[in-house]
């Protein structure tokens, strides 16, 4: 009998305001260069414009944005033994899909025009929970239609 303990399954952090672990998970992946700071202090300032714009809570913006953007499936790359590759559609974990969707939209808030990081955030955050467009949406129906395509290779997986 071996006489290690049971590995102990990480849990998220919340941040220190909001008490939400999807603003921690958020700030960690919109921070650079190890300056967290920083980064919760363009969330909490994308947060003010939200409040501002929509007169709704922030938090609930966020939730309401990953949880559109979250992709369903995906496509990833198996080789076969004769040599040949196949993009096979899989479903993906809860967990993977908000890290994925967390990242979309950093992503596409970043690649937006704006005066600062802090109103790139809101606005792309406002149009993925609200209307429903925006270019993290763009990237999961992206997806979503690259999985279709190859559902011809879904025994393959």
């Amino acid at each position: 009998m071996s006489r290690r303990g049971t590995a102990k399954k990480k849990t998220a952090k919340s941040d220190p305001l909001c008490h939400s672990r999807f603003v921690n998970m958020l700030v960690n992946r919109m921070m650079k260069d190890g300056k967290k700071s920083l980064a919760y202090q363009i969330f909490y300032r994308a947060g003010i414009d939200i409040k501002q714009n929509k007169k709704e809570n922030p938090i609930y913006v966020l939730r309401r944005a990953i949880a559109r953007v979250i992709p369903k499936v995906t496509v990833k790359t198996r080789r076969r033994k004769n040599g040949k590759t196949y993009k096979v559609p899989v479903q993906i974990p809860k967990l993977q899909g908000i890290l994925l969707a967390i990242r979309w939209l950093i992503g596409a808030s970043r690649k937006r025009s704006g005066t600062s990081m802090a109103s790139q955030l809101s606005s792309e955050l406002i149009d993925a929970a609200s209307k429903k467009r925006g270019n993290a949406i763009r990237k999961k129906e992206e997806t979503h239609k690259r999985a279709e395509a190859s559902r011809t290779f879904a025994h393959f997986r």
